[in-house]
């Protein structure tokens, strides 16, 4: 049997904020394996999620830019070695052109800027890194938002679709659009609607919550298990969460309101979140 290491428990621990007592016996039984000793802590209801335990530490910045004409908009995240590069004027600068160039690429902008890069590392004397960056062009009607958070730890862009061209210009359109992007920020959700998400993912959350409730009737083991999937759409899905500022109304129940105050259907077409070294 592998070694159970304090560094190995401590590391269950962080992801699952289960007591470290419970992490070694779990690791013990699942031999080492980090996933199947964290599927066993959420079977046994300690787990509240199966979390990463390994997060990139990269320091840098999340970045947004939209075209003049708002038909177009970009995010991405440049990474560097410490926060006192992170908060210098220049890399800052720098950071802010790659987001108007991103605005121009739909594939991996680091191959296309290796030339600029190479010269800023040589300029400030750490590593940079281009990690990832996204490209929206508007799909009809609507609008592309972008919101910054924490001066660039987190980053959204997000696109809101109506049907009538005249309604992004009506401040009430507005004010919704900055809100979403806002929730998406706070709420960090992983997928659009629940036809996103993969089905062995949600196969395997099934799995798990049948086994926290074994012993009941079939019928009643249902009724829980869908229950439980109810709130793992909550969780997890955007136009299922309870929005930021009224957590009672769903974001789907907001779309609804809004699109009702400004005359037109208001829908989320797609959206991406970027949060600095996750």
């Amino acid at each position: 049997m592998p070694e159970i290491t304090a560094e190995l428990v401590k590391a269950l621990r962080e992801a699952t904020n289960v007591s470290m007592m419970d992490c070694k016996r779990a690791l013990v039984e699942a031999a080492g394996d980090m996933e199947k000793a964290t599927r066993l802590l959420r079977e046994r209801g300690m787990a509240v999620a199966a979390k990463k335990a390994s997060r990139t530490a990269n320091q840098g910045l999340v970045a947004s830019a939209t075209a003049p004409d708002g038909q177009t908009a970009a995010l991405l995240e440049v990474n560097c070695e410490t926060d006192f590069v992170a908060r210098n004027a220049s890399f800052i600068a720098f950071v802010k052109d790659l987001s108007q160039r991103a605005l121009q690429s739909d594939g991996p902008l680091g191959e296309r800027v290796v030339t600029e890069v190479t010269a800023k590392v040589a300029e400030i004397g750490e590593n940079i890194v281009v990690r990832r960056n996204v490209r929206y062009t508007l799909q009809g009607a609507g609008a592309l938002c972008t919101y910054i958070h924490l001066g660039g730890k987190v980053g959204v862009l997000l696109e809101v679709g109506c049907t009538q061209p005249g309604t992004p210009q009506n401040p009430a359109f507005q004010e919704v659009a900055r809100d979403l992007t806002l929730h998406v920020a706070a709420a960090n959700p992983r997928f659009l609607k629940p036809e996103e998400v993969p089905a062995a993912e949600l196969q395997a959350e099934r799995e798990i919550y049948a086994k926290q409730v074994q012993g009941k009737p079939a019928q009643i083991v249902d009724k829980i298990v869908d229950g439980k999937l109810k709130k793992f759409y909550e969780d997890v899905c955007l136009i299922h969460q309870g929005f930021v500022k009224e957590p009672k109304q769903s974001i789907q129940a907001l779309l609804d309101e809004k699109g009702k105050a400004v005359g037109d259907t208001l829908t989320i077409r797609r959206f991406a979140r970027y949060q600095l070294g996750a």
